[in-house]
């Protein structure tokens, strides 16, 4: 099960040159924490990035949202990665037919793919969605997760759906290295999928709107999964953004060593 296996060693398991070089990253940098920008201003999701970059492998954006987008700000982003060594996660979900997310990803004000090392999906259109990014974003060496699960109250992301989800996934794994789930499914031969879980918090289990937070360690021990998606538990309420990125970088690295040393 390769949720026994660090992420060193899956990392050779791996085709997609972004699935190889995140779980490197992750392994080199002890980290498995992506934090949610969910910013609308340029200025604070620099510097958001800027002071959690040193305990993140992922940097997760919502790009729409952002007010006064510009260039410059996927130029200033795409720097401090590199500075700071972590990815780009742009959490697009795109929702569409396959010519339409084609057009979404790879053009339009925001260029996706030109910058985003991951972005996501729902499979709510059917395979086409997937056919459409991966002719966009494969050229580029980038990676898709797909929309498994969702964290939220009432969900209809489960069930049936999920296993469909999955067997769109096994068919493009050149491209499709991972979802967004709230736990690891069983692996058939082969699989080696990334699991990216949101909703995880330290502190709390809920906020009032649906969302419902689990503690990292039963989302990376318990669960199986491989990255912890935290946001205004970092940032939020005037928190100390750099100090409670380490307090959750510890947390998650802690029962990842935990998991493949049982």
């Amino acid at each position: 099960m390769s949720a026994s296996l660090s992420y060193l060693e899956r990392s050779k398991l791996h085709s997609n040159p972004t699935a190889k070089a995140f779980l490197e990253l992750m392994e080199r940098k002890k980290s498995n924490l992506s934090v949610a920008a969910d910013l609308n201003k340029k200025a604070a999701l620099i510097e958001l990035a800027d002071k959690v970059g040193p305990y993140i492998c992922l940097l997760k954006t919502h790009i729409d949202v952002v007010e006064d987008f510009d260039q410059d700000l996927v130029d200033q982003l795409t720097a401090l990665a590199k500075k700071h060594d972590f990815m780009i996660f742009e959490d697009r979900k795109f929702a569409d037919i396959g010519n339409t997310v084609k057009l979404q990803y790879g053009s339009g004000i925001y260029k996706i793919a030109s910058w985003s090392d991951i972005t996501n999906a729902h499979m709510v259109p059917g395979e086409g969605i997937v056919q459409g990014l991966r002719e966009v974003g494969l050229p580029l060496n980038r990676a898709m997760l797909l929309l498994a699960e969702m964290s939220s109250a009432g969900t209809l992301a489960k069930g049936d759906y999920t296993v469909k989800t999955v067997e769109v996934a096994r068919k493009y794994k050149d491209f499709v290295v991972g979802f967004i789930a709230m736990e690891r499914y069983a692996d058939k031969e082969g699989d080696d999928f990334i699991y990216m879980t949101p909703g995880v918090g330290l502190d709390q289990t809920s906020d009032g709107m649906g969302q419902q937070w689990k503690h990292p360690r039963e989302v990376v021990f318990d669960r199986g999964c491989d990255v912890i998606i935290v946001g205004r538990g970092i940032y939020g309420n005037g928190r100390d953004a750099a100090k409670e990125a380490r307090r959750y970088q510890e947390a998650g690295w802690d029962a990842y060593v935990e998991r493949i040393s049982k």
